[in-house]
C-alpha cells in the first residue's frame, strides 16, 4: 500500500499513487521518472525519494497490493507514505535470515608483552585496509595493530606535548578518510592527528574540553564531526575540515520520550539517574550526514535524511519482562549509589516498570547499515565475576542481556538478526563494515581483548 499525503483533495490520491507506482515500475525496467504537469512537483520528488535500489526491487512485484509478492523467508513489506515520511514497515522474513557473528582473529592475553594486554579499551578504530587502532586508556597508550592481528607501533605517549595525549574518551578515536589516525584528547583541550605509519602530524584546538561517549564520526571529504557542549551537555555537532578548521554545527535531535530519573541531592551537589528500564531517546549519526533516532519503548527508527523527509524503519517487536531478581538487583544498585551521596535517600521518582524497552541501542555503521540492538532478557552474572563491595562485602547482583541486532540498509530493507558471541562487548563502541564487525569481548577473568568478527548468515552470505 502507497498511501501519498492525506490533507489532498480525493481526486488527487488515485493519480498521486499511480504516478508513484508507474516511477517504480519505470524504474524498474531501466527507465526514468517522468514528470506530469498535471502532478504537483512534492509528489514528482516523493516518487523519486522512493526509488533506491531496495524499495525498488522490494516493491515492484508487488506495487498493486502494496506487499512483496515473495514468499516463505523472503523479505516482504510495506511501504507508506505519511506527509514526508516514507514508512518501511517489515511484514516478515529478511535478506539474510539468522545470523551470527563468529570470531575471526583474536588480540590479547592473559599474560605476556606490554601491546598484548589490554587494561582499559576505550577507543576501536579500523582503517580502509582494515588495520586495527585501540586506545587503552589505563596505560595510555594507542596501539596499531595489522589485519592479522600482528602488533606494529604504538602511537603518541602520555603526556602534554606534541603528539602526546592526557586522556581520550570514549568513541573519541577515529580514523579520517585520507587515513590519517585522530585522538580527542579533552584534558589537552585538543584533537591530536597521526599519519597512518604513528608519526605525529599535528594537533587541532577542540571547541570544548567536556568528557563524553558520542563518538567522532569520520566523513567522505577527510573531514569530521564532533559534539560541543553549549549547555552542558551534548546539544549540537560541529563539522571540522579536513585540515581541523571547525565550521557550522547540527542540532541534535529533540528527545523523543522524557527521561524518568531519581535524584539525590545535598547541599552543594547533586546526582541524577535515569529509572531502569524505563523508555529513552536514542540516536547515531550516520556517515552520510544526517541523524538516525528512534525512541526506545517503540520500533520506530527515523532516518532524518540530509535532502529532506523521513525514512521510518517499522517492524513488530514484543517488550521483554523485567523479572523481580533483575528489578531487585537494578533497585538496590540505584540505591546504593544515591546514598553515597545521601545516606538517608529514599526511592524519589517512577517505579521501575515490569517490561524493558524493545530497543537498547542505535549504531550506524561505516558502511551506512543501521544495527538496532535489542533487549533481551538479563542473565545473571556469576558471582565470581563481580568484585566484592568496599569493606569485603559480597558483591550486589547483576544480570546483562545477550547482545541482538537487527540490520537494515539505509534503503530500509532489512537484512537480518545478528547475535554476538556471549562475551561480546558493545563498549567501546563496536566498528560495523561490511560483512565484519570489530569489538571487545572480557573473560571471566576480566581479560578484555579485541576480536574481528564475520556476519555467518543463515542463507548464504551477507
Amino acid at each position: 500500500m502507497l498511501i501519498v499525503g492525506s490533507e489532498r483533495p480525493p481526486e488527487y490520491h488515485l493519480r498521486d499513487v499511480m504516478t508513484v507506482r508507474a516511477a517504480i515500475m519505470t524504474a524498474a525496467r531501466g527507465g526514468s521518472v517522468q514528470r506530469d504537469a498535471r502532478t504537483p512537483t512534492r509528489i514528482l520528488h516523493r516518487a523519486e525519494s522512493l526509488l533506491t535500489p531496495a524499495l525498488v526491487s522490494a516493491l515492484v512485484a508487488g506495487c498493486a497490493g502494496g506487499e512483496s509478492a515473495s514468499e516463505g523467508l523472503e523479505w516482504r513489506t510495506q511501504v507508506d507514505t505519511v506527509g514526508d515520511t516514507v514508512v518501511v514497515r517489515t511484514l516478515s522474513g529478511s535478506e539474510w535470515g539468522a545470523a551470527q557473528l563468529v570470531a575471526e582473529i583474536r588480540i590479547g592475553a592473559v599474560e605476556g608483552a606490554d601491546h598484548e594486554l589490554f587494561g582499559q579499551i576505550t577507543g576501536l578504530a579500523v582503517d580502509a585496509v582494515g588495520s586495527i587502532y585501540v586506545y587503552d586508556a589505563q596505560v595510555p597508550a594507542l596501539r596499531k595493530y595489522a589485519s592479522d592481528g600482528r602488533y606494529l607501533a604504538t602511537l603518541g605517549r602520555k603526556g602534554g606535548g606534541p603528539g602526546e595525549y592526557a586522556r581520550s574518551d570514549p568513541g573519541g578515536l577515529a580514523v579520517l578518510s585520507d587515513g590519517r589516525v585522530l585522538l580527542r584528547d579533552p584534558r589537552n583541550l585538543r584533537f591530536t592527528v597521526y599519519s597512518s605509519d604513528g608519526e605525529f602530524l599535528e594537533s587541532w584546538r577542540m571547541r570544548t574540553g567536556t568528557y563524553t561517549f558520542t563518538p567522532i564520526v569520520p566523513m567522505a571529504d577527510g573531514g569530521f564531526y564532533n559534539p560541543v557542549f553549549p549547555l552542558g551537555k551534548p546539544t549540537r555537532l560541529v563539522r571540522y575540515a579536513a585540515d581541523g578548521t571547525p565550521g557550522d554545527s547540527l542540532a541534535l535531535p529533540e528527545p523523543r520520550v522524557e527521561l524518568q530519573t531519581i535524584t539525590a541531592q545535598v547541599e552543594g551537589a547533586s546526582q541524577t539517574w535515569a529509572v531502569p528500564f524505563t523508555a529513552t531517546s536514542l540516536r547515531a549519526f550516520h556517515p552520510d550526514g544526517y541523524h538516525v533516532s528512534a525512541a526506545s519503548n517503540e520500533y520506530a527508527v527515523d532516518l532524518l535524511r540530509r535532502e529532506g523527509g523521513v525514512l521510518r524503519l517499522v517492524k513488530d517487536a514484543e517488550s521483554v519482562p523485567v523479572t523481580s531478581e533483575e528489578r531487585a538487583a537494578e533497585e538496590q544498585r540505584a540505591t546504593e549509589a544515591m546514598r553515597r551521596l545521601d545516606p538517608s535517600w529514599s526511592w524519589n521518582g517512577p517505579a521501575i516498570p515490569r517490561t524493558k524497552p524493545i530497543l537498547r541501542e542505535l549504531y550506524a555503521g561505516e558502511d551506512g547499515r543501521i544495527w538496532v540492538q535489542l533487549r533481551q532478557p538479563g542473565q545473571r552474572v556469576p558471582d565470581a565475576e563481580l568484585q566484592p563491595r568496599p569493606g569485603g562485602r559480597p558483591a550486589a547482583p547483576r544480570f546483562r542481556e545477550p547482545v541482538v541486532f537487527d540490520v537494515f540498509d539505509k534503503d530500509g530493507r532489512y537484512l537480518g538478526r545478528v547475535t554476538a558471541p556471549a562475551r561480546f562487548s558493545t563498549a567501546p563502541r563496536p566498528v560495523f563494515r561490511g560483512d565484519h564487525v570489530w569489538g571487545t569481548e572480557t573473560d571471566e577473568l576480566g581479560v578484555q581483548y579485541v576480536l574481528r568478527y564475520r556476519i555467518a548468515a543463515e542463507r548464504g552470505q551477507p
